[in-house]
């Protein structure tokens, strides 16, 4: 099994912007979790992170036809990109979004999100362990 983790917008900046909303673990610190956590469990992983939407889009294209699942946290494009969706859609591969803090308590504009009509499940507000969460339920969903 593999699994393409996608990662958005500032999720680079992790443990310096806003840590009362995505906590103290920095963007190093969750590769480092993922990594480990998909060793263990014999699963192979390729992890990106981006700000720039183009290059995220370039990724889940890449992922055609390689990953047999995708774990996107699109950031600040959740809730502005068509393009995303679009992209998800046409590679068609079981995704999860994945959501540091609890958008859905946070400011209407978070309320919208594109990429979740071309995902199997939303995770929100676990932390960084959602992105674990999500990776489990790819790797039973096979």
């Amino acid at each position: 099994m593999k699994i393409f983790v996608i990662n958005g917008p500032n999720l680079n900046m992790l443990g310096v912007r806003e840590p009362d909303h995505y906590g103290k673990e920095t963007y190093s610190d969750l590769v480092e979790k993922i990594k480990s956590h998909c060793e263990s469990k014999n699963i192979e992983v390729e992890l990106f992170q981006s700000n720039h939407e183009g290059a995220l889009v370039d990724e889940i294209q890449r992922a055609y036809g390689k990953a047999d699942g995708i774990v996107i946290n699109p950031g600040a494009y959740t809730h502005t990109s068509i393009a995303l969706l679009d992209a998800l859609k046409a590679v068609n591969i079981p995704a999860v979004e994945v959501h540091i803090s609890k958008v859905e308590e946070r400011e209407d504009f978070r309320q919208i999100s594109y990429v979740r009509l071309a995902c199997k499940k939303t995770i929100t507000g676990k932390g960084t362990d959602g992105y674990l969460e999500a990776i489990g339920f790819l790797s039973k969903d096979k």
